[in-house]
């Protein structure tokens, strides 16, 4: 079986998966829609897809002490159990492995033994280990130093005939009919594949009716793993041939089926990331800022500047990991590189903003990207260049740490129809923001000079000189900007178009033509949490999500060889109101461009046979109608350097598979704002 053939298959479920799981229709069941989540949110199928990410870090062993105990000791004081959590003396006082993924592992592992144990107690012991893993573990037995993580409990122990097939999803411990302890779900083959995922691996012995031990091995400093051939039922080795992946670390790695003769990946370290954060020792009303950054160094100062205002930090060196953190860890503020090896900073600035779980944390992108003004229109409060002083880099975690608690956002509302004006001002009504109303330009000016705002809306009408008013703001901001909506009841008149357009392209800008867009947009940029608005706020909120105006009606080309592929991107493309056609290889993708010119954006297969993306992209990018046409690029192989091999090939963009649809939908949403640079190069554009 080839890794393609795995992948294929599993990045259509999750994809499929997730449309049912949002049930536009309403025609499914809470019971069906629980399943299809279930079967999108599930780690196993993106673990077996090779959509897992690593990311290293110092683990102190007390940290995982005081984790355990307050995860697991009203769990153990509610059974009458007894919790032990035991360090061995001579324990280094870290291990460098990815924190977040050994704690999935040893919840799994002690939430088992508390729910299979009846009376007496569940004990962790932490130790350096000799030996006790598997004779031929391609990873432990070249490490300088094993930890194993040993999770006892004095429950119903495993039958030896189970013992074997523990690890598969969802098999029962109990075998009695009863079954009063019930099964074991998918916790046991998570951490299984976590496991090998982290360089380690899970050993098991049991005595029934008497006890249980789990024992997790790992390397006490993370190495570059060779992925462990599976084992057989009788317990031996599936032959497997080794193949080298070279992978940035921390990334994406595959955990592949086992089959015979099966290729088995191993990845090769380029840099490890030896830069620790504060993610162990967080505690309720610390506040904390999530750095997005893959340069080290830079890492390191950016850290020292926020440890100096008294800042916990988390570190994330890849755009996956930075959201994933962002959505549990809820920081105050988020510092944003727009190069990342992962995936560009562009698309997580919108995945962040267009997530009602996060839109309301300040985001403050730090970059060597110059396009300022594109990232504060997407969302950014504020954006500095990397060459920038120190003192500029101090400012912005001053900036960062004003941001960071929750304060009230000034909204100024400019309409010369005073009924209009008080319209709007009740529509943005809510906690956490005032709002101010004014009728002329001169107001505007007055108020933009005197007091700090957040943001203004302005309502246009032909005889207002928008253009003119728009100009006056910006031309206070020398070193700055005041983010600005202008809303359309009726369309741009001659004279205003071309200054009320030329203010959109400054980025600070935006233009809406309905109050549900509007309100959008003001959350948007005031930073609001969902939690924030009243009830007659969200339903137009709800209608407007519905539909992303920067894709509907837009025309796409999917260009792949596998009809799989293509059957679940369309759907997902119709599903948003976008109009699909397709081709099955580069050749014919050429030729529908051709036959077609309106295309607005390509998603693109990389491995094609005889023409593959890279090359597609190319030949496209040779005709001078299609230069600027946005090309985004789908690859299952999520090796070192395929984003970069993509962009130098002409794609705009770069998404792996398995397909994630939020990342996606974003990125389609990141290209579609720009097409006015495309459409002055597109046939019968004028």
């Amino acid at each position: 079986m080839r890794t393609d053939e795995l992948r294929t298959p599993l990045n259509n479920l999750l994809i499929l998966a997730r449309m049912l799981a949002e049930n536009t229709d309403s025609n499914l069941s809470p019971k069906q829609v629980k399943f299809a989540e279930t079967i999108h949110s599930s780690d196993l199928p993106k673990i077996e897809s090779g959509k897992m990410d690593v990311e290293l870090g110092g683990v102190r062993f007390t940290d995982l002490q005081d984790y355990v105990s307050r995860t697991f000791r009203h769990v153990a004081d509610a059974k009458g159990l007894d919790l032990g959590i035991e360090l061995e003396s001579s324990l280094p006082i870290s291990i460098h492995t990815d924190a977040k993924r050994l704690q999935q592992i040893l919840k799994n592992l002690l939430s088992n033994a508390l729910k299979f144990t009846a009376e007496g107690s569940v004990q962790l012991r932490m130790e350096k280990a000799a030996g006790g893993w598997r004779a031929n573990h391609p990873v432990l037995n070249r490490a300088k130093s094993v930890i194993a993580f040993t999770v006892t409990d004095t429950g119903i122990g495993i039958p030896e005939d189970k013992q074997k097939i523990i690890f598969e999803a969802f098999q029962q411990a109990d075998g009695t009919t009863s079954r009063r302890f019930g099964g074991t779900g998918l916790g046991l083959s998570i951490s299984r594949e976590l496991a090998r995922l982290l360089g380690g691996e899970i050993r098991l012995q049991s005595e029934p009716g008497r006890r249980s031990s789990f024992t997790l091995y790992l390397p006490q400093t993370y190495i570059s793993p060779t992925f462990m051939p599976k084992t057989a039922d009788d317990g031996r080795d599936i032959p497997v041939i080794v193949e080298r992946l070279p992978l940035v670390i921390p990334g994406k790695v595959d955990v592949i089926l086992p089959t015979p003769k099966l290729k088995t990946a191993m990845v090769e370290q380029e840099e490890e990331i030896t830069v620790d954060d504060d993610r162990n020792s967080i505690e309720p009303g610390d506040i904390t800022v999530l750095i997005v950054e893959d340069d080290q160094t830079f890492a390191r100062i950016l850290i020292d500047l926020a440890h100096e205002r008294g800042l916990k930090v988390l570190l994330a060196v890849r755009g996956a990991t930075a959201l994933s953190l962002a959505k549990e860890f809820k920081p105050g503020a988020i510092t944003l590189d727009i190069g990342l090896p992962d995936m560009a900073g562009w698309t997580i600035l919108d995945q962040l903003k267009h997530d009602t779980a996060t839109r309301h944390i300040s985001v403050h992108v730090i970059s060597a990207d110059e396009n300022s003004r594109r990232g504060l229109a997407l969302g950014a409060i504020t954006y500095l260049e990397k060459s920038l002083t120190k003192q500029s880099l101090e400012k912005a975690f001053d900036s960062a740490r004003e941001s960071a608690p929750r304060r009230t956002r000034q909204l100024l509302v400019f309409s010369a129809d005073a009924k209009h004006a008080s319209r709007l001002g009740n529509l943005f009504n809510g906690e956490g923001v005032e709002v101010s109303l004014c009728a002329t330009h001169s107001e505007v000016l007055n108020i933009v000079k005197s007091r700090y705002l957040d943001c203004l809306i302005v309502s246009y009408a032909p005889n207002l000189d928008t253009g003119k008013l728009l100009a006056d703001v910006a031309a206070h901001f020398t070193a700055g900007f005041l983010p600005t909506i202008v809303y359309l009841r009726e369309p741009l008149s001659k004279t205003d178009r071309v200054d009320v357009l030329s203010a959109t392209r400054n980025g600070t800008v935006k233009i809406v033509d309905s109050e549900e867009r509007l309100l959008e947009e003001s959350v948007i940029l005031l930073h609001r949490a969902d939690s924030e608005l009243y009830d007659e706020q969200h339903r137009p909120l709800n209608k407007v999500r519905q539909v992303d105006s920067a894709r509907a009606g837009k025309k796409a080309l999917v260009v792949d060889d596998d009809v799989r592929n293509i059957f679940a991107l369309t759907s997902v493309l119709e599903h948003h109101n976008r109009e699909v056609i397709h081709a099955e290889n580069g050749r014919a993708g050429i030729e529908r461009l051709r036959e077609t010119p309106d295309v607005d954006i390509v998603l693109m297969d990389i491995m094609m046979p005889e023409m593959d993306g890279y090359e597609t992209t190319r030949a496209i990018r040779e005709l001078p109608h299609f230069r600027n046409l946005p090309i985004i690029a789908l690859t299952a192989k999520a090796m070192k350097g395929d984003r970069e091999k993509c962009i130098e090939a002409g794609a705009s963009d770069y998404v792996t598979k398995p397909v994630d649809l939020d990342q996606l939908l974003s990125v389609l949403r990141v290209w579609m704002t720009r097409g006015h640079e495309y459409t002055s190069t597109r046939p019968g554009s004028t």
